[in-house]
């Protein structure tokens, strides 16, 4: 796959970082509505072209799209995308709305292409070892499971935090996906959510870089908690919190009839995963099963490249964890259980592959 990647803000450097080690994939060209962060993220790269983004969406050397602009352009640029042609893979959320998230996937499906969608954490050792585990009955029938994410907010540490207090960020919006694709992938489909949200400051000051002491107004939920229905019958129970302090709680606990999993942060690849076995004496630890050893961001467009329509990271699975979102925040504020639409097949498990041994 040639990609061209679209946007060259902060979160563009762990995946500048991945691309030496990705077989498969290669950057061709680059682009920003900032001509100079374009020109620097290609600067000693050899073969890669700081462009303009009209000029990379049509450029024919490109035939997929890395769409890394801030949430609220999601859709219009993986759309414009897809009707040049281009597979998309978008960073997380996959759109800010469930409807234009959806009109990016029917797009896809007319024009024949692929979509792909952040996060590909998934796919490292930490899930994909707590996926194992589960498949193989470590902990027995799952019942029910917590995700947890706890921060006093993003604008203590990012020069440029605007973007997470407006509708597309939040906690939810911002840090759920990771959950929700985690959550999706060990437990299977959410079929209906329960949700309840609050906002304790209707303005943030920015704590770091040239802008710090600045003000910005705050337009979004920033403490979320909802309770999933998966189809399986299991619950979880979500908490996303730019509000508190801090948490002792596992990031995710599948909890099940014979233990209890403990699954390590899924905004990383790896991580230690535990279990608490029933009679068990405490805490012990599970072998690394499965997954991609040392991915960094970007495993998911090998991961496409490879797989082609059935890669793991896939629009359907990103669209499905937004509409989770979505409808966890109207429940919010109508009071009301949301029934899912979309249904997404469980990805399928990644076996224990060091994907560097290719390149």
């Amino acid at each position: 796959m040639r990609i061209g990647m679209i946007g060259c803000g902060v979160i563009s450097q762990q995946y500048l970082a991945s691309f030496d080690q990705l077989p498969d994939v290669q950057l061709v060209a680059v682009a920003d509505l900032d001509p100079a962060r374009a020109a620097a993220a290609a600067e000693g790269r050899e073969g890669v072209r700081a462009l303009s983004v009209d000029e990379l969406i049509a450029d024919p050397a490109v035939d997929t799209i890395l769409n890394l602009t801030i949430p609220a352009a999601h859709a219009d640029v993986d759309l414009r995308a897809i009707a040049a042609g281009k597979n998309v893979y978008s960073e997380k959320p996959f759109a800010v709305t469930t409807k234009e998230g959806a009109e990016v996937l029917v797009a896809a499906l007319a024009a024949g292409v692929l979509v792909g969608s952040a996060p590909d954490t998934v796919l490292g050792t930490g899930t994909q070892t707590a996926r194992a585990a589960i498949d193989e009955g470590l902990i027995g029938s799952p019942i029910a499971a917590t995700a947890t994410m706890v921060t006093p907010g993003h604008e203590r540490w990012h020069p440029q935090p605007d973007f997470y207090y407006t509708p597309g960020g939040g906690p939810l919006l911002d840090m759920g996906p990771y959950y929700l694709h985690a959550l999706v992938t060990l437990l299977g489909p959410v079929a209906s959510v329960i949700g309840a949200a609050s906002r304790t400051r209707d303005v943030r000051t920015i704590g770091s870089g040239p802008r710090a002491g600045e003000s910005i107004p705050v337009s979004t939920d920033t403490h979320v908690t909802g309770v999933l229905v998966h189809e399986s019958g299991v619950l979880s129970t979500l908490v996303m919190s730019f509000d508190a302090v801090a948490t002792s709680a596992h990031p995710i606990e599948i909890h099940g009839t014979e233990g209890t999993l403990a699954v390590p942060d899924p905004n990383r690849f790896s991580g230690d995963v535990t279990v608490h076995r029933l009679g068990g004496e405490g805490w012990e630890p599970v072998p690394t099963a499965g997954g991609y050893e040392e991915a960094g961001r970007g495993i998911g467009l090998h991961d496409m490249a490879v797989r082609g329509p059935e890669l793991r990271a896939s629009g359907e699975l990103g669209q499905h964890a937004l509409e989770v979102m979505n409808a966890v925040l109207e429940s919010a504020h109508s009071g009301a259980r949301i029934e899912i639409a979309s249904h997404v097949a469980r990805p399928e498990a990644v076996a224990l592959e060091d994907v560097r041994a290719a390149t």
